[in-house]
């Protein structure tokens, strides 16, 4: 029995040791500060990188109209026709010419081989046969004068063709079919494809901008669960009416509407927060929870989590933003 008594109180001086040192085996996390991005909202609009003009080359009338506002477009894609009924009168009127120059030098090719024949008996002298040369050299080349020219007129009527200067979508038609139009003028206008986020950021924070700067974007915008990342490309020298004008690249911008307002984060500065894994947050009934070590006990606190703020050695990062202060000792739960 005594036996049994001391193997008894031995097990127990055991697990109440191994019990008191369990926290002291806990993993922990010492809470610091760090420097983080201070970001700012501000609002940015999707634009192309340029519009541009489909002209027409020739004047006249639109008589068709092949695209309307938001067709996407290629390059050198036909999209309206222009007609001049002055230019179908002229090609008319050069094949007939055509027709009576052609009739003129098939008889002077005749001419020609029979004065030939004739000299060559001595019936008819040299100068005749120079003579029929001289006429022939004259039909043939006014025949292909002509023929020129209506190459010319067929090259003018082939340019009532409008294209497409680049690819893009059609922002906007400046024309209806049976508009007269004059050579230049502008038929469409297109957004050249490659759109672009251009933000206008209050000139204090013009230090703080710089090419090569990440953006964030609530992915929600763009029916994405979770934040949206682009880069600023362009930061333009000229402050206008109080406001700095950047471009940035973003994979997957919209392609279609432009003018688009999205709410845009920005660096801003550095400033000091609290971020911890996100793992040492535990939520209960709607309230968010750490386990702070406090000599032998563990202590649940509640905090205010802010957003995630991942890095390299902080995949998880977690900002809190209340119930923390620098030195607390964290336990993983």
């Amino acid at each position: 029995m005594r036996r049994l008594s001391l193997l008894s109180l031995t097990a127990a001086m055991a697990c109440q040791m191994s019990w008191q040192a369990a926290p002291a085996l806990a993993q922990t996390l010492t809470v610091a500060p760090r420097q983080v991005a201070d970001e700012k909202a501000v609002f940015a609009t999707v634009e192309s990188v340029s519009v541009v003009p489909a002209r027409g080359r020739i004047g006249g009338t639109v008589a068709q109209l092949s695209v309307r506002e938001g067709d996407p477009v290629k390059r050198g894609q036909p999209i309206a026709l222009i007609g001049d009924e002055k230019l179908a009168l002229q090609v008319k009127s050069l094949d007939a010419q055509i027709e009576a120059l052609q009739a003129q030098a098939n008889q002077a090719q005749i001419d020609f081989t029979r004065t030939e024949g004739l000299v060559e008996r001595g019936t008819l002298p040299r100068i005749k046969l120079d003579e029929t040369r001289t006429a022939l050299n004259v039909a043939e080349n006014g025949l292909r004068a002509k023929t020129a020219e209506r190459a010319v007129v067929n090259q003018q009527m082939s340019e009532g063709q409008v294209l497409a200067p680049d690819d893009g979508r059609v922002l906007k038609k400046l024309v209806t079919v049976g508009s007269v139009v004059l050579p230049g003028d502008p038929v469409v206008t297109v957004a050249q494809q490659n759109f672009k986020l251009r933000l206008r950021v209050p000139e204090r924070h013009a230090l703080f901008l710089k090419a090569g700067d990440k953006i964030r974007m609530d992915g929600a915008e763009f029916g994405e669960s979770g934040d949206k990342w682009g880069v600023i490309d362009l930061v333009y020298p000229q402050i206008e009416e109080g406001r700095v004008v950047a471009d940035a690249i973003v994979p997957g911008l919209g392609q279609y509407f432009v003018g688009d307002r999205l709410r845009v984060w920005i660096s801003g500065g550095q400033r000091e927060a609290y971020v911890i894994p996100a793992r040492y947050v535990t939520t209960r009934f709607g309230i968010d929870y750490v386990q702070l070590q406090q000599g032998t006990q563990k202590v649940s606190v509640p905090v205010q989590r802010g957003r995630a703020l991942p890095s390299a050695d902080l995949p998880d990062g977690l900002e809190i933003l209340s119930g923390l202060r620098a030195g607390d000792q964290l336990v993983q739960p």
